[in-house]
């Protein structure tokens, strides 16, 4: 039996926000209807929980296969490292600068930018990630989306 004063002096337990399945489903219909009005369908979006866990996922139709992992494992690296994955990547390309990638242990990580951290008061509630159109794209398009998303 646990006796009930065990819990005398311990704080309360601590909330996290997290991006929720509404939140997300729009974002990822509001990317892809800004990669459509565009011209283009080879857009892949992904955003994840602060864990790296995905909560939406959408894959057009001209997307590459290959942009499917690589969305997921960007949306992931930065919601993981509290960054975007760009800033991942930078680093990696100059280890004496910074680390090398192979460093994290997690062969999930990776360097391409398109990876973005939403913020809500100060911690990591989630990431959104934009794969298969140029990097410049993925990352106006998944900055965007994390700044909207933050609220």
């Amino acid at each position: 039996m646990i006796p009930l004063g065990f819990l005398e002096g311990v704080s309360a337990m601590r909330s996290i926000n997290i991006i929720d399945y509404e939140e997300a489903r729009e974002i990822v219909s509001a990317i892809l209807a800004d990669v459509s009005a565009g011209g283009a369908n080879t857009a892949v979006v992904a955003v994840v929980d602060p864990w790296g866990e995905l909560i939406a996922f959408a894959r057009m139709d001209g997307a590459p296969v290959s942009s499917v992992r690589i969305a997921m494992n960007k949306a992931y690296t930065a919601a993981r490292e509290r960054k975007a994955s760009e800033e991942i990547g930078k680093k990696a390309r100059h280890p004496e600068k910074g680390f090398e990638i192979d460093y994290f242990g997690d062969d999930r990580f990776t360097g391409w930018g398109g990876g973005v951290p939403v913020l809500r008061n100060g911690q990591v509630a989630g990431a959104v990630a934009v794969s298969g159109l140029p990097q410049v794209e993925d990352i106006r398009l998944a900055t965007w989306a994390a700044a909207k998303l933050a609220g």
